[in-house]
């Protein structure tokens, strides 16, 4: 009788979650219960996973639907049945194919069709498998055919379970009209569920199918024929591929030949401690039945490096030497010392991570590469994520379909209001937006997850066919992981990009120059030059170190070497900071004396950091050796670090155990506590050391580049965007790097942003309005028939109208014809206005240009730097030539602050950046970053009374007044007051 249970899963239709689904089948003692949610299986799996905890016999099938019109219910025989229904799924979701009404021949999955939509002239031809489902409503109707008479073998109790009670179906309800974008008043009953399809017990089913009590008999026998079987024991196997190769043995043997290869390439002696290294990482490797994880990572960088893609491998795979002579990684784990136990123990149940970056431009492909590689039989895909119901967004829709207004929408999603004063409405938002709270919305997909299974994804779950083009699974990683498919993280980012971009033009601007191997890193950590880059913090548009906190931390620790980047790296991250321990970790750093403080057994565990948790595998340390836990109990703190246990009970439980060691250790609970507080403010912020040696290699390989190609860098910079700051920040770091910054320009000019010698010509993609297509024909044009000799040439061989030719007019772009822009305006649009233009390709011959006369036309002061600033956001001049009055009173520069200390002083600067943040007590605070007339940096801090008294006021030029002080050699302006100064007014618009 329980052959239709809904979940939330069921999206925007169910209302409980498939443990509240056992739980409910746990009170009332059902034995066997389906789950089968409308269009999904993104539940099945965790629904089984939990039945088999508690002693109930699960079955999984779907129900299919169409809007809220059910067609027939799919119970999978067993899990080749459930691979049916999932191919079945799978293939009307990827063709957007509304599902039929006639179910197909399946094998192994029974079908259930519901009466009312039985053509009773067409029951002959019911399979073998097919069944018709009566609802209890249905039972009087029933009485009145002649179904039972010869058919009553096929007849089934079939009851929706979508709610509990009358505050699920008003919840339901509200859910139906969300999704139908409608308010709830206009919502129809073909459109939401009966208000009868509810959980009954199992006496209350009984009683409903009283008078037909074989129903509920053949319902029940039908479940009992399905049967499915998942292992989500703590020894399950991996269902990962099981092999690279051939074999086991080949891949063995591949694995030893690739570690050998590296080691030349990676070494130039290979001492006694890296072999012994590499061979116990191989050994436990192969124990442990990761060897196809590794091979299969090493050919996904194989495959990009045949394409000149670059790569960054991080997480706690890059703890791994073999990882680093495979080329997965460039962290050598024996220079760093690194914690073999992070990547890898006999406790840990899953491979280690490898998150794999490759350029954002690149990804895309390296994914078609995994599936035609490794997908040929549909056994890739795609890892999904469930985007849930956050209060404010569940406020904001429960708001429109109740058909609240705007402004009064607002107030509720903002919090702003004492909930007793709010009208009967309103109330009932705040209410439902509490039920809708944490339910899945709808699915998305995770961020690089991709899972490669030796049997094909359907075994485990339907897929979904998103824009992105490649098949998605209906769970996540977490149910991923349960039953043994562990993903492989394949990431995008746009520093790569930088790094890449810039490679390319320094081969076509400076093609006589010698290139490093950037994946040659250990030279890179030695060069002098590179390593004052990093101690003056000059790393504007650099990976991981260009943000103010960065820069601030890189001056503060006085970092100048690899090395001191790795712990900075891991020490700015939010955990670190938050428990405190930053600022000890720099105490400790610049004072020696400040070390003998420290925990002996702690500084003991962690020498290099001065007896400060810093990394992932720092807090496993404290774990083990200060605590007593074993290597598997600290791996769920790992999990736990990374946001990927299971529940908060678990980590509970590590507390406990935690602390109960420290008192059997005599350890002071003072003591205790402040440790565990340290381990728990990591959660979720944590890097592995591992992780944190990648992005400083990744830092190295673009300072290496800022350092030495500095012109070609920042147009690669400008080019990808994604960094910290503005693309107005990076043409002005371009400046102080040594270029002369040029408008765009139609004969000089790509669509991005170009550089011949010193000079760097900015791209038509950076023109606010401007159509890429447009802009991407100017230059084929260009390059197909010759440089623009005059307006008119331009307008004869390129289509275009007047709104671009006056966007192109304005910024200047025809300034080699040496025509003012007034004079270029009036004749485009004497060109283009009216007259019939010839399409560029229908003309044979040139035309003569028209002659015609037009007054001198005045110029204006400026007029090319507030055409600038509208067209491309900021000027190319400096902003401080654009003031209404020129600054005449007293002031200093930014690189006076350091004879100031503990002085008010009176600065002007542009505003180039603000973090927004809060104090301990909730109140907002600020942190600034300026530039001066010289363009230097001016870094501030705004406490909540000035940050409430002097808001910023959009991107402009500020007096700043406050006091300069000075922490760990690092030296800040404490405002005290701040006013925004005035531009010129745009003369061409006065009067």
């Amino acid at each position: 009788m329980y052959l239709n249970c809904h979940s939330y899963y069921s999206l925007r239709y169910g209302i409980i979650s498939e443990k509240e689904i056992v739980e409910f089948a746990q009170a009332q003692k059902i034995p066997k219960i389906a789950l089968t949610d409308i269009n999904n299986t993104s539940g099945c799996l965790n629904f089984v996973r939990l039945s088999q905890k508690v002693g109930i016999n699960p079955v999984i099938g779907v129900d299919f639907r169409t809007g809220a019109q059910q067609n027939f219910v799919a119970l999978a025989k067993n899990n080749q049945g459930f691979k049916e229904i999932n191919d079945f799924l799978s293939f009307h979701s990827h063709h957007k194919i509304e599902i039929p009404q006639k179910a197909p021949l399946f094998k192994e999955v029974f079908i259930i069709y519901p009466f009312s939509k039985i053509d009773l002239t067409q029951i002959d031809n019911l399979q073998p498998n097919e069944y018709i489902g009566i609802h209890h409503t249905e039972l009087n109707k029933l009485t009145f055919t002649d179904i039972e008479k010869s058919y009553a073998h096929k007849l089934i109790a079939l009851n929706s379970c979508t709610f509990r009670n009358k505050k699920d179906f008003n919840t339901h309800r509200l859910l139906r009209a969300i999704d139908n974008n409608i308010l709830l008043s206009k919502l129809t009953a073909e459109q939401q569920a009966f208000e009868s399809d509810i959980y009954y017990t199992r006496e209350e089913f009984q009683k409903l199918y009283s008078t037909k009590t074989y129903l509920i008999g053949q319902a029940e026998n039908l479940l009992s024929q399905c049967q499915i079987d998942f292992d989500f024991s703590a020894n399950r196997p991996h269902q990962n591929k099981l092999n690279y190769a051939e074999n086991k043995e080949e891949d063995n043997k591949l694995l030893k030949e690739l570690c050998r290869k590296g080691l030349k390439y990676r070494y130039e002696q290979e001492s006694k401690t890296i072999i012994d290294r590499m061979n116990m990482e191989i050994e436990m490797i192969e124990k442990m039945d990761f060897v196809p994880f590794f091979l299969i990572n090493w050919d996904i960088i194989n495959y990009a490096k045949s394409q000149s893609y670059f790569h960054v491998g991080r997480g706690s795979g890059a703890n791994s030497l073999v990882a680093y002579l495979l080329g997965i990684t460039d962290v050598d784990p024996i220079e760093l010392d690194l914690y073999f136990e992070r990547f890898m123990n006999l406790y840990r149940t899953s491979p280690p991570d490898f998150d794999i970056d490759f350029s954002w431009k690149d990804r895309e492909d390296v994914t078609r590469y995994i599936f035609e590689r490794f997908g040929s039989e549909g056994q890739v895909a795609l890892l999904a994520t469930y985007n849930t119901f956050k209060h404010s967004a569940a406020v904001r829709e429960l708001g429109k379909v109740f058909g609240l207004p705007k402004h009064e929408i607002d107030i509720l999603s903002d919090g702003k209001f004492e909930y007793e004063k709010l009208d009967k409405l309103s109330k009932l938002v705040i209410i439902y937006s509490k039920e809708l709270d944490g339910k899945p919305n709808y699915l998305s997909i995770h961020a690089g997850g991709i899972i490669i299974s030796e049997k094909p994804i359907h075994w485990f779950t339907a897929t979904d066919l998103p824009p992105k083009g490649f098949p998605t699974t209906q769970f996540d990683m977490i149910i991923s992981e349960d039953v043994g498919l562990y993903k492989y993280d394949i990431l995008a980012q746009r520093g790569l990009g930088k790094i890449k971009d810039a490679i390319s033009l320094i081969s076509i601007n400076q093609p006589d120059k010698k290139i490093a191997d950037i994946h040659h890193v250990k030279p890179l950590f030695e060069d002098i030059h590179i390593n004052t880059l990093v101690s003056r913090a000059e790393c504007i548009g650099c990976f991981y170190v260009e943000s103010p906190a960065m820069r601030m931390l890189l001056r503060k620790l006085e970092v100048d070497n690899y090395l001191g980047l790795v712990a900075a790296s891991s020490i700015i991250r939010p955990g670190v900071a938050k428990s405190g321990m930053m600022r000890e970790y720099i105490m400790r750093h610049k004072n020696p004396q400040r070390r003998k403080q420290a925990h002996p057994i702690l500084y003991q565990i962690m020498p290099e950091t001065y007896g400060v948790m810093v990394y992932q595998e720092d807090v496993i340390k404290v774990a083990h050796f200060f605590a007593g836990l074993d290597l598997g109990e600290a791996d769920v703190l790992r999990r736990g670090m990374s946001g990927k246990y299971r529940s908060r009970e678990e980590f509970d439980k590590v507390q406990e155990k935690f602390m109960k060691n420290c008192r059997d250790k005599g350890y002071p609970e003072a003591t205790s506590k402040e440790i565990w507080r340290q381990i728990e403010s990591f959660a979720g912020y944590a890097f592995a050391k591992g992780h944190s040696a990648s992005y400083a290699v990744e830092s190295y390989q673009s300072l290496y580049l800022k350092c030495y190609f500095p012109v070609e860098y920042m147009v690669a910079v400008i080019n990808n965007g994604g960094g910290f700051y503005s693309t107005e920040l990076y043409v002005h770091e371009a400046k102080r790097c040594g270029a002369e910054i040029e408008a765009p320009c139609i004969n000089h000019s790509h669509y991005p942003t170009w550089v011949y010698g010193r000079k760097i010509f900015l791209g038509f993609h950076i023109l606010h309005s401007m159509e890429s297509q447009l802009a991407i024909q100017i230059v084929q044009e260009r390059n197909k028939n010759g440089s623009f000799e005059s307006l008119e040439d331009f307008i004869e061989r390129v289509e275009i109208g007047i709104e671009q030719l006056d966007i192109l007019i304005r910024i200047n772009a025809f300034r080699g014809f040496g025509i003012d822009k007034r004079t270029l305006l009036w004749r485009g649009r004497y060109l283009l206005s009216g007259v019939a233009k010839p399409s560029p390709q229908l003309t044979l011959f040139k035309s003569k240009p028209k002659t015609f006369e037009l007054p001198q036309f005045d110029q204006i002061s400026f007029e090319n730097a507030f055409d600038e600033i509208e067209l491309l956001g900021f000027p190319l001049c400096s902003p401080f030539l654009l003031l209404e009055k020129p600054i005449t009173e007293s002031h200093i520069l930014s690189k006076d602050i350091p004879e100031y200390k503990n002085k008010m002083v009176t600065l002007f600067g542009y505003l180039i950046t603000v973090k927004y943040t809060s104090t301990n007590k909730g109140e907002r605070m600020h942190f600034g970053t300026f530039i001066d007339e010289n363009g230097d940096w001016i870094d501030t801090v705004h406490f909540p009374p000035v940050a409430k008294k002097y808001p910023f006021r959009g991107k402009a030029i500020y007096k700043i007044e406050g006091l300069i002080t000075e922490e760990f050699g690092f030296h800040t302006l404490e405002v005290v007051s701040m006013h925004r100064l005035n531009n010129m007014p745009d003369q061409r618009f006065v009067g």
